[in-house]
């Protein structure tokens, strides 16, 4: 019996370790028409190469589902462009909503040729992402498209791959050369959404355009420029991830290594590349933080060095004293792929500790101290507050494209104990207190001492007859 139960958990292991997804190696592919899995065989193969176990389904198919027990059936499920508006009960809106709170990742492909289905479009929406509601509507440029495939309608856009798209987070989606991003659908962001983050935006000179409109000049566009994002991200609080992806056509195997040519000079477009980035981080084989040890201690004078090997023989106390130098430290690890690497935060970035209680007391910068094989250990000393209580060390990192981290230890805060207390004569300010209390005593002493050894006079008596 325990022979077949080790067995059981080397093959779990096993299963785990070949998949180089953090969360899991099932996925989903949703397409409707069986006949067009051929313009994806390249990406698919790919995906399957990587460690996946893909299923291709129809979204009507008979006993289809996302879930399983009141757990999620698939880790990641991507959705392919269907003709028809309705994905059958197995996808409403509120299922992909239900499945991106049980931490499921859901790549969304849109394409202008073929309307969005009804329920795709509330769940975006209820995540406040915005797209046409006309079917056919397109994003165009003229001038940044391809002329050799677009010289009429300018709708495939060809673009840059994106730089850094901010100061302060890594960029998982760089690199060299340009993307073809044919016939795409563009999407609008909530503005007072921090988990919504566009990947590409569309260029300034970009505007959607619906091909039902006759019209010479667009009067009013559904939005233009870079109000326009091409390629969104959502990253839920729980770490789900959803991308929606505006041309399903840049995952097929046509665009990933075309010919084509954007004032007057030939190119050949990174599609594949590309497409292998999009799906790495939404299917959290990138972009995954992982906390390890953390330790916490009282310096009390034994050791003035930070420890670099969170080996403390007294870490993690309960109660700590007021005023008090306190070392904190956190092991924190990134994903990539199919391993953990050490962390190193961006040059304008900084992780930071809160010491607090109902609010922060102290908010510092955590520095790197040391470097494990897989692993950085990050560490700050502070004294503690004045003021006695139930606080929290906590660490709330939150950037786009990273999964966040909150990590929270409370302990208490005493006063000093009536032991603890300086000695009077270890107080500076008091040596001119107590001085004068000796000084008093001395002089007392020097008058009782003067007064008992001091003979009284002696008087002249007058005799008299």
């Amino acid at each position: 019996m325990r022979w077949l139960l080790s067995s059981a958990l080397v093959l779990v292991w096993s299963a785990a370790a070949a998949a180089k997804s953090f969360t899991g190696n099932r996925l989903l592919v949703v397409l409707e028409e069986q006949s067009e899995r051929e313009k994806y065989s390249v990406f698919l193969e790919d995906l399957t190469s990587r460690g996946f176990t893909t299923k291709v389904e129809s979204p009507k198919a008979d006993k289809l589902s996302l879930f399983r027990h009141g757990e999620r059936a698939f880790d990641h499920v991507l959705l392919l462009p269907a003709k028809s508006k309705g994905l059958g009960p197995a996808f409403t809106a509120n299922n992909i909503l239900e499945f991106l709170k049980l931490e499921g990742n859901v790549l969304v492909a849109l394409s202008s040729e073929s309307a969005t289905p009804t329920a795709v479009q509330s769940a975006l929406l209820e995540l406040d992402i915005s797209i046409p509601a006309d079917k056919g509507a397109v994003v165009v440029d003229h001038f940044n498209f391809d002329s050799s495939s677009a010289s009429e309608k300018h709708d495939v856009l060809l673009l840059q791959r994106p730089g850094a798209l901010r100061s302060d987070v890594k960029n998982y989606f760089g690199g060299e050369g340009y993307i073809a991003v044919p016939r795409a659908v563009g999407q609008i962001l909530g503005n007072d959404s921090p988990l919504l983050s566009p990947i590409l935006r569309a260029p300034s000179t970009a505007y959607s355009y619906s091909p039902k409109d006759e019209a010479e000049a667009v009067e009013d566009p559904f939005a233009a420029g870079e109000q326009l994002s091409l390629i969104s991200t959502l990253q839920a609080n729980n770490a789900a991830r959803l991308m929606v992806l505006g041309s399903a056509e840049v995952l097929q195997n046509k665009w990933f290594s075309e010919n084509a040519k954007i004032s007057g000079k030939s190119i050949k477009t990174a599609n594949r590349e590309f497409a292998q980035q999009l799906s790495a981080w939404t299917f959290k084989e990138t972009g995954v933080l992982k906390v390890g040890k953390v330790v916490h201690y009282q310096d009390e004078g034994k050791s003035k060095k930070m420890n670099t090997s969170l080996a403390i023989p007294e870490n993690n106390p309960t109660i700590y004293r007021v005023k008090s130098d306190v070392h904190f430290q956190v092991e924190i690890s990134e994903y990539s792929n199919d391993h953990l690497t050490p962390f190193v935060p961006s040059p304008n970035d900084n992780i930071q500790l809160e010491f607090s209680m109902l609010s922060p007391f102290q908010r510092l910068n955590l520095s790197p101290i040391a470097q494990t094989t897989n692993s950085t250990i990050f560490g700050v000393a502070f004294k503690t507050p004045d003021q006695h209580g139930i606080f929290n060390f906590r660490i709330n990192y939150r950037r786009p494209f990273f999964t966040n981290i909150d990590e929270k230890r409370q302990v208490t805060v005493r006063h000093f104990a009536h032991d603890e207390w300086p000695r009077s004569w270890q107080i500076s300010g008091a040596w001119v207190w107590i001085g004068g209390i000796w000084v008093t005593v001395a002089g007392w002493l020097a008058f009782v001492a003067v007064w008992l050894y001091s003979a009284p006079t002696e008087r002249s008596v007058k005799k008299t007859q």
